[in-house]
């Protein structure tokens, strides 16, 4: 266990992006009660995430990290879970095929209600009310009854995760998840892009090696692998008390988990070396996330690093690089060098989405092109100082939303008031993800040839 941690001693240092609930003996009962709720994952499963994630460390793998920038109760349906599973699995399957690699499934699911916010407070028509921070927190509603944050909202949230959580482990297990089923979607994609000749080459091979498996009687018929897959969750762990309270030890390993999910991230706002929530997640055994922004310096990264993986453990830390598409090769190449140096075992990802969020016709959106070139830079800056890029995390639903501009159908700054859905920050929609994911797989074929070519002389 981590040297004088237990699960409240983050209630011991400064907090940031902590709601005010007006009702302090309420929120203590609501947490009080999330306590003796059952684990929404078990301890084992987080440890088979971090075993994946050791891999793309060892540059044996890459993660591929995303869903809903801020889950609401009010989309909380079925199709709506089944529309995201099933986009996100067309992704996996073509970075894999890019990546000759594994591909580790992270959802941004099953959790991800509570949002940082820059102002404590939002103006409309000169009426200044309480920011909107999440479903788990407050609505969204622009009224002061909705703006007041509840803490009976963190046990609607529990019981949504829930919920989301045994869908998925049925689509994962039951048969929905059939690489047959999955490539049959992704044709159907291609088929019918603007750009379905760039595509159509790589979904060819795929056919191709598809054909070649039947050929042999490798099917998910005699092969449980091709016709099931390992889904994992995360989220950004923002409102500690909430996570406090489905914090549970280990029956087998005596350690501390957090139950609420596989994987949690602590934010660019929030990882003050000496603040909360550094304190909390150094305690607990999960694999972590640490969002890395331009304002974090390379001595200040290995201060964090040596808080949350003092033992240096491959899987249990991912740097998720969150730069703007301008600022990534001033930012990310010390960040990496200073890691090198002190030979840090950590997987690198890539966040292009929050710093290249515009405003455009009054919405909030982010160009498909600043995201691709982010990605783009991330990939080639690794190669240049011999790291491997582990993985994306992106904000993205399996919906036909109109959020970001850009991509092969070219959605204008005209066309963002025709389904702009979001509840917080704009996300890729189901066209854009696979999108993003083809162009990825090309990135990474190339990769591969050009390391083939040095290795062959």
């Amino acid at each position: 266990m981590a040297q004088n941690w237990t699960p409240n001693s983050w209630r011991n240092k400064p907090i940031q992006q902590v709601p005010d609930y007006p009702d302090a003996a309420a929120l203590e009962a609501t947490e009080a009660r999330l306590a003796k709720f059952p684990p929404l994952v078990f301890a084992g499963e987080a440890r088979r995430l971090k075993a994946s994630l050791a891999k793309v460390a060892d540059g044996q793998g890459f993660l591929l990290q995303g869903g809903d920038c801020a889950e609401s109760f009010a989309e909380h349906g079925a199709d709506t879970i089944r529309d995201f599973f099933r986009a996100f699995l067309q992704m996996a399957v073509v970075l894999t095929f890019g990546a000759q690699q594994p591909v580790v499934k992270v959802g941004r699911i099953a959790g991800q209600f509570a949002k940082p916010r820059s102002s404590n407070t939002e103006t409309q028509n000169g009426v200044s009310l309480p920011s909107y921070r999440g479903d788990i927190i407050n609505g969204i509603e622009f009224t002061e009854e909705a703006r007041v944050p509840n803490p009976e909202r963190q046990i609607m949230a529990y019981r949504q995760s829930a919920a989301t959580l045994n869908l998925l482990r049925a689509f994962a297990m039951g048969g929905y998840a059939n690489l047959e089923n999955v490539h049959q979607w992704m044709l159907g994609f291609v088929k019918d892009s603007p750009q379905a000749e760039r595509y159509r080459k790589l979904a060819d091979r795929i056919s191709e090696t598809m054909d070649f498996m039947k050929a042999i009687g490798i099917s998910a018929e005699n092969h449980p692998g091709l016709r099931e897959t390992d889904f994992f969750t995360s989220h950004e762990a923002l409102l500690l008390g909430y996570e406090q309270a489905l914090t549970r030890v280990d029956s087998t390993s005596g350690d501390w988990y957090a139950t609420s999910g596989h994987m949690i991230w602590i934010g660019d706002r929030t990882r003050q070396p000496d603040h909360a929530h550094i304190e909390y997640c150094r305690g607990i055994k999960n694999p972590i996330g640490l969002k890395c922004g331009p304002s974090l310096t390379g001595d200040g990264l290995l201060e964090l690093i040596d808080l949350l993986n003092p033992a240096n453990e491959a899987g249990r830390l991912t740097l998720i690089c969150r730069f703007g598409h301008d600022k990534v090769a001033e930012h990310l190449p010390r960040l990496i060098r200073a890691v090198e140096r002190e030979g840090k075992k950590v997987v690198w990802s890539c966040d292009p989405m929050h710093g290249n969020t515009i405003t455009l016709n009054n919405y909030k959106t982010r160009p498909f092109e600043r995201i691709l070139s982010e990605v783009e830079s991330f990939f080639q800056i690794h190669r240049a100082e011999g790291t491997h890029p582990g993985g994306v995390h992106i904000e993205m639903t399996g919906n036909d939303v109109t959020e970001c501009t850009g991509g092969a159908r070219a959605l204008s700054g005209a066309d963002l008031g025709d389904r702009y859905h979001t509840h917080c920050d704009p996300r890729l929609n189901a066209d854009q993800a696979l999108e993003l994911a083809f162009l990825l797989a090309e990135r990474m074929k190339t990769g591969r040839d050009e390391k083939r070519m040095v290795v062959n002389g």
